[in-house]
């Protein structure tokens, strides 16, 4: 009895967390209300790792990180849309990529350009991109045993991620949803993204069984 009251408590509080951490814009349908394709874009990493290493491999290394939560949010979008629609469909990003290249839009370089830029190139709606800090390398996977000690000595978190959805005709940010990372979110970044957008679905704003509730309400 006291596991189950332990583990309401906790998804009560870490649904109340992601909530507060997650901001929509008051006119989303608005300016989302032709939207039907959104494409993912690789996201920008800084890392702060605690092994010594130069800066050329720290950047290949950052550049790993980033492609590896795009790959890992088109895989959680797809899995979703096979069991619950959406309003929105989402590029492939093999071509996303593709296409950024033959435009000379680079993982250096893709910062500089604007929303509407990079929208009008790819030829879609909206893009989710967003930032990633970790001081460990997710992609190859953390350790997930822990005790209350890593909590209270910090060896507990490893960074953070923000994940944004703007708009391409305005460039105005539509929705963001930011969450620490650590031991309990995720062993690897597939885990970490499907863990936390799970979380976050109640919130997700292209979601047709929200809206449809929403409006029920």
């Amino acid at each position: 009895m006291k596991k189950i009251v332990s583990m309401m408590l906790f998804l009560t509080v870490a649904l109340a967390s992601a909530q507060k951490n997650i901001y929509e814009n008051r006119k989303f349908d608005e300016l989302t209300e032709d939207h039907e394709v959104l494409a993912i874009l690789p996201f920008i990493a800084y890392l702060e790792l605690k092994e010594v290493v130069d800066r050329d491999e720290l950047k290949v290394l950052a550049q790993r990180e980033g492609y590896a939560v795009q790959n890992a949010l088109e895989t959680y979008f797809s899995k979703r849309k096979k069991r619950k629609k959406f309003n929105v469909d989402f590029q492939n990003i093999t071509n996303t990529n593709a296409i950024l290249a033959q435009n000379g839009i680079t993982y250096d370089n893709i910062d500089i350009h604007t929303t509407q830029e990079l929208c009008k190139i790819l030829d879609v709606d909206g893009i989710i991109n967003g930032n990633l800090n970790l001081n460990i390398l997710l992609s190859e996977g953390v350790p997930t045993d822990f005790n209350l000690l890593d909590y209270f000595s910090g060896d507990a978190n490893y960074g953070r991620i923000g994940v944004k959805i703007s708009d391409g005709k305005t460039g105005k940010l539509l929705w963001k949803y930011e969450n620490q990372i650590s031991k309990k979110t995720g062993k690897n970044t597939t885990e970490l993204i499907d863990k936390m957008m799970k979380t976050a679905s109640r919130k997700f704003p292209y979601d047709k069984e929200k809206k449809r509730k929403n409006k029920d309400d």
